[in-house]
């Protein structure tokens, strides 16, 4: 069997992916938050010496096309890696997301030279950080407000820890035990990568397996391009809007944050201009340029057909213009916490709908939009600090030949949810209600995926916050469909007085409120049929 043969390098595809794999189930065993746990909110990968990823396991979408940047950013900040070395970064503007995901970076050396021959990584999302709110996930105006800034340090040199730099992490985030259980599950995923890579080329030789690595990227790559070539030349552009009602607009009113992409398709090259979105401003919905890089490639990707395996190969077709200062290119000290979350989410978006004018008989309407994160914290009764994370399904959007899914996380979390009684056995929190909220979906001839309605008892007294989009515009239908419903958020308090809320709130809660949440349901595609009666 030749090296180049398409059975070759598939049993090499599987080796390597299975590493992260590996990786990745090494830290949900030994993760100690749910949201590791039971959320999977994690993603591992392996690289090559300059940055290049290899191989992938099938995490988090937000996470993996944003990680080259992220370790081709962090790798020449050290000359000196060696073996046993870990370095962590949280920092989005050197290599970060936003604050709550912490990357992991250490490097494998496979021989006596004591040099690096790959590198691992992992992105975990911890449940708080630190910063104005429980949960790191604030109505911020600057990134100081979000939580702990880690720049790209060494946790770990030559395999001793840094104990002086865990101190000063654990004392600046309100749940320190669970943050160390997390760090170190991320630690042990890297050993487990670093222990079967070196097994690996020991089997095969070093040779072999770079030589592996670099000929699936390039086989990703020639996919990549064929299937460009085989869509129609030419320039589309497409606009849609996030919405910001935070801290500096005290009436409620939703403001609209234009966002634009001008796709480019030439032979087997894909240029995405975001010139006119609006620029960066004093609200959390900004996003660093590595965001708006994997929210596009994403996109792209699920155009492709099954079987083509991600890598850096597959990001070769693709340029991007998308000027600093913008939404989509934040620069310091922009709040970012929103924009991974939910700016990736509209990117998605923008990009699928620039394609949906180049090829409507293939592209599904726009699902839900929004990742809908809720975090809420206070105290126990012994005074202890606690914290909770929460990302919601809502509707997928129909497409050409079948209806979107209800009740499922779509595009760029591809977490699970929390199990009820996960939360209640972990959290003062009681899940009253979590049910498919009916009518959601657009009607169509293929009708829009259901949101679903969830409801939590507060028990202590504690701050929630949210974050979530598509309360003001619907997600967009196509062929003719209907939209999907806007999500709803309502506060019922102890004393039965009803308060709505907005897409972005955090309030102060009281034992006995209740807070309801109704997501969003995907637009319908196609001539639409009889919707449903709308629930709540």
């Amino acid at each position: 069997m030749k090296p180049t043969d398409d059975l070759h390098l598939d049993v090499w595809r599987h080796r390597l992916s299975g590493v992260a794999e590996e990786m990745g189930e090494t830290l949900r065993r030994t993760g100690f938050s749910p949201n590791i746990k039971e959320r999977l909110d994690y993603s591992c990968a392996v690289f090559d010496p300059e940055g290049e990823m290899v191989a992938q396991a099938a995490h988090i979408p937000a996470h993996l096309g944003a990680m080259p940047a992220s370790v081709q950013t962090v790798l020449p900040l050290f000359d000196d890696w060696r073996d046993g070395d870990l370095v962590m970064v949280n920092d989005p503007f050197k290599g970060g997301n936003h604050l709550p995901d912490i990357t992991m970076v250490s490097p494998v050396c496979t021989g006596p030279a004591d040099r690096p021959d790959f590198f691992v990584a992992s992105r975990a999302h911890h449940a708080d950080v630190g910063g104005m709110s429980p949960g790191s996930m604030p109505l911020s105006t600057e990134i100081h407000q979000e939580g702990i800034i880690i720049p790209p340090v060494r946790l770990y040199r030559q395999g001793h820890l840094n104990r002086d730099l865990q101190d000063v992490v654990l004392r600046n985030v309100r749940t320190p035990e669970e943050r160390r259980g997390d760090i170190n599950a991320q630690v042990a995923a890297h050993r487990v990568g670093t222990r079967r890579l070196v097994a690996l080329c020991g089997r095969h030789s070093l040779e072999e397996v770079r030589r592996s690595a670099g000929l699936l990227m390039d086989r990703s790559e020639t996919a990549v391009r064929a299937a460009i070539r085989s869509w129609p030349n030419g320039r589309w552009t497409f606009e849609d809007v996030l919405e910001w009602n935070g801290t500096d607009n005290e009436r409620g009113e939703t403001d609209l944050i234009k966002l634009k992409v001008a796709l480019e398709v030439r032979d087997d090259n894909l240029h995405l201009d975001f010139s006119g979105t609006a620029p960066t401003f004093a609200g959390s919905l900004n996003a660093v340029i590595a965001i708006t890089m994997s929210a596009s490639y994403y996109a792209v990707l699920c155009l492709l057909e099954e079987g083509v395996a991600v890598n850096s190969g597959c990001f070769r077709p693709f340029r991007f213009t998308a000027p600093p200062g913008t939404v989509v290119n934040a620069l310091s000290p922009s709040a970012v916490a929103g924009g991974n979350v939910e700016t990736s989410q509209r990117i998605v978006d923008l990009v699928l709908g620039a394609f949906a004018q180049a090829m409507p008989d293939r592209l599904p309407a726009a699902s839900q939009g929004t990742m809908n994160n809720l975090t809420v914290g206070g105290l126990l009764a012994d005074g202890t600090p606690w914290s909770y994370y929460e990302t919601m399904a809502g509707g997928m959007g129909g497409g050409p030949d079948r209806p979107g899914l209800d009740a499922v996380h779509v595009h760029m979390t591809n977490t699970r949810n929390t199990p009820v009684e996960a939360i209640e056995l972990t959290w003062p929190v009681q899940v009253e209600t979590c049910a498919l909220r009916r009518g959601s979906g657009g009607a169509g001839r293929f009708a829009g995926g259901q949101g679903i309605v969830r409801a939590y008892r507060l028990l202590r007294e504690c701050t929630a916050t949210m974050l979530s989009e598509r309360r003001a515009r619907p997600p967009w239908a196509l062929g003719g469909g209907q939209p999907g419903a806007t999500g709803r958020n309502e506060l019922q308090r102890a004393d039965g007085q009803t308060v709505r809320l907005p897409g972005k709130f955090s309030v102060r809660c009281r034992p006995g409120d209740v807070l309801r949440i109704a997501t969003p349901g995907g637009g319908g595609w196609g001539t639409p049929q009889k919707p449903e009666k709308l629930g709540f």
